[in-house]
Parts: C-alpha cells; sequence; structure tokens
C-alpha cells in the first residue's frame, strides 16, 4: 500500500516534491494544500487534486504525511505546530539557533494530536546534523567546521523577500576560501562566524521603495544576516531573471580530531554535497523521512523527532535484510 502524501505550499520545495514522490514506487501524491486560490494554481499532476488550505482538515484521514513547504521566517513556526496535531508532519525549519523551541511547540503538538512530527530535514540542517553527530562520536578530541556555498539559500532570499519593498531577492552563502584551506590543511583555526562566510545579495526593488532602509534592515537581520559581512546588489528584474534564476547550493561538514599517544596521528572527516538545485535535493531528503514517520507511527510513537531520532533503514523502501545485503 502506498504513503500518500500531502504537500502544503507550492513553490519551489512543492514542486521538488511532487518530483520526489513521483520517483518512489511507494508514495502516491493525494493532494497539494493551497494559501491561494486553488484554481489558478497548476500542478503538474493533472490527476492531484489542489486544495484550499481552509479544507485541510477533510484530508485528517486520506493522507498519511503531510509535508510542509513554507519558509522558517513566518510560516513554519505557526505551521508545523498547527498541523502536527492533526497529521504525521515533517518540515525544513532551519533557523539553526531556533530549533530547540521550534522543536518543543511541535513536540507538545505532536504529543497532544498522538501523531509523529519530524522537523528540520533536509541537508543543513538534516544530513549535515547527522555527519557532525557521527563525526564527534568518531573523533571526540576535535574540532567543527561547516562551510556552505557557493549557493542559494532558500530561507534567507524568503527572509528577505519578505521585507517591504522588495519584490524579488536571491542570498548567495559565499565560503571564505582562506579559512576552507586552512581547516582543510589541518591547521585547526578558531573561526568566528564572520570569519567563515560571506553572503551576498541580489535584490530587485519595488518602484518607489527606500533601497537605504531595505539594505540596512537586511544588514541587521538577526539569526539570518547580522554575524556575517554582507554585500547587497539592487539590480533590475531583467538582470535578475538573466543571472539569478538557478537555485544550486552545497556546502561542506568537516572535522579534524586525533588519535594516539599525545594525539599523535591527525585525521580529518569531510562530508562534501554539490547540488544543482537546492530545492529538488532537499524535497527528496523530505520525502525519505516522510517513509520514516510513516514507520514510526504504524509502530504507534507520537511526537517531534529530528533527523538523529530517526534508525537510517526506516528512510529506505528496502527491508532489512535487502539492507543488510546490499549497502552495509
Amino acid at each position: 500500500m502506498s504513503i500518500r502524501i500531502g504537500i502544503l505550499g507550492y513553490g519551489n520545495l512543492g514542486r521538488g516534491v511532487e518530483y520526489a514522490a513521483e520517483a518512489c514506487e511507494d508514495m502516491e501524491l493525494a493532494a497539494v494544500f493551497t494559501r491561494r486560490d486553488p484554481s489558478a494554481l497548476s500542478i503538474r499532476r493533472k490527476d492531484v487534486p489542489v486544495v484550499s488550505v481552509n479544507e485541510i482538515d477533510k484530508w485528517k484521514d486520506k493522507i498519511d504525511v503531510l509535508i510542509l513547504c513554507g519558509g522558517s521566517a513566518t510560516d513554519l513556526p505557526v505551521q508545523t505546530p498547527k498541523y502536527a496535531e492533526s497529521f504525521n508532519v515533517i518540515d525544513s525549519f532551519d533557523t539553526h539557533a531556533k530549533i530547540p523551541e521550534h522543536f518543543a511547540a511541535v513536540d507538545a503538538a505532536a504529543k497532544k494530536g498522538g501523531k509523529v512530527a519530524i522537523i528540520s530535514v533536509g541537508w543543513d540542517p538534516g544530513l549535515f546534523s547527522l555527519n557532525r553527530v557521527y563525526a564527534n562520536a568518531i573523533l571526540p578530541k576535535g574540532k567543527d567546521y561547516t562551510f556552505w556555498g557557493r549557493g542559494v539559500s532558500q530561507g534567507h532570499s524568503d527572509a528577505i523577500r519578505r521585507i517591504e519593498g522588495v519584490k524579488n531577492a536571491k542570498q548567495y552563502t559565499v565560503p571564505v576560501e582562506a579559512a576552507l584551506e586552512a581547516v582543510r590543511a589541518g591547521k585547526n583555526p578558531s573561526l568566528t562566524t564572520r570569519e567563515k562566510h560571506t553572503r551576498e545579495c541580489f535584490v530587485v526593488a519595488e518602484d518607489g521603495a527606500d533601497k537605504a532602509r531595505i539594505e540596512r534592515e537586511i544588514k541587521t537581520m538577526p539569526n539570518y544576516f547580522a554575524d556575517y559581512d554582507t554585500t547587497v546588489h539592487f539590480i533590475d528584474e531583467k538582470e535578475f531573471n538573466e543571472k539569478h534564476s538557478g537555485l544550486a547550493h552545497g556546502g561542506f561538514v568537516i572535522r579534524t580530531g586525533a588519535t594516539g599517544e599525545n594525539g599523535a596521528h591527525n585525521h580529518v572527516i569531510e562530508f562534501s554535497l554539490k547540488l544543482d538545485s537546492n530545492p529538488e535535493f532537499t524535497a527528496s531528503v523530505l520525502i525519505a523521512y516522510a517513509r520514516a514517520a510513516h514507520r514510526l507511527a504504524a509502530e504507534g510513537q507520537k511526537g517531534a523527532k529530528t533527523v538523529l531520532d530517526i534508525p537510517p533503514a526506516y528512510l529506505s523502501p528496502k527491508t532489512g535484510e535487502e539492507l543488510r545485503a546490499s549497502l552495509v
């Protein structure tokens, strides 16, 4: 029997989930929910209903896992606790500093409704989180480093677009090359947030908008830009469409550490990703964890979880026997 998937929000991430579900034989896209007029929203699968979010309660028994595809700035802090009481849910909440409070709110709602909610699913937080835990466990004496980019951050771009007077925006996260090289060389530098990355923003402003105010709001935004050297470029819509339509991203998780007598032997663990499409890759991770959520719910588990709480085997459609024979 297929796992019935619902998508809430049909932007870049929602479209990616549609593709990802279609690629999995054990998944069935049941419905797409939108805050827009459903009749005005066209999705790829013409046999899948597009439903107003105001009607979502009618689908409680028709969906196994609801995948929330809103932004972390304002959507998910409200949506995930709200819907976790009625559905098994997955979200990609990526404001690292606020994950503990988001988890607490979602956990209370999911336990109240007897549902499973897996939050902060994606590649960071998500796959990078797993690699940080593995590397820390293996090399207890060492240092962690995470570098993102060069690439488009969906969450940061969304945060800029929500500023009054912004018509469109893309934000690129850029590693500081000298810092990355020092880490890979095993020099174990102590790096501040500002020394590891810069942020570059390309903004299309509304006609007559106060660009100085917009730039100031971007550069002082807590949890997003305040701790980084940030450059803001105002460009016209034509240049934006020609040069900034892609959604590539990627990054590196590195842990350096030592073993042996007096730390005689040095080691570097590195995990990297190079992604042509950030939202489509993130969507593929969400779908894998939707499979896990469905299995956990079938076992009677309740409450919020992160990727750290999920057994790897629960992500795969293969049986334990198949996994042991082919991937161990």
